[in-house]
């Protein structure tokens, strides 16, 4: 945590993601993250795992999820199309 806010430092995930995993694949091994789709959740998880916690500004999975949601509401006020 950073000494001159109480808010806590936030990283963009697939930074982070991609260092782990070209340091893992440096040792040899074949990290695989999201292999039945869309990876964000478990990028997130892996980060919260190492005590970082995720931003979630310029997160494709948060955008969608915003998306979905706005669509439930207009399907809901409007009915479909």
């Amino acid at each position: 945590m950073d000494d001159r806010t109480d808010e806590p430092e936030t990283y963009n995930h697939w930074t982070i993601v991609n260092i782990v995993f070209h340091h893992l694949a440096g040792q040899g091994l074949h990290p695989v993250l999201g292999e039945t789709g869309n990876p964000g959740q478990a990028a997130a998880d892996l980060l919260r795992a190492l005590g970082i916690e995720p931003a979630p500004e310029g997160d494709r999975q948060v955008s969608e999820n915003v998306k979905q949601r706005l669509a439930e509401l207009r399907e809901a006020a409007f009915g479909s199309a």
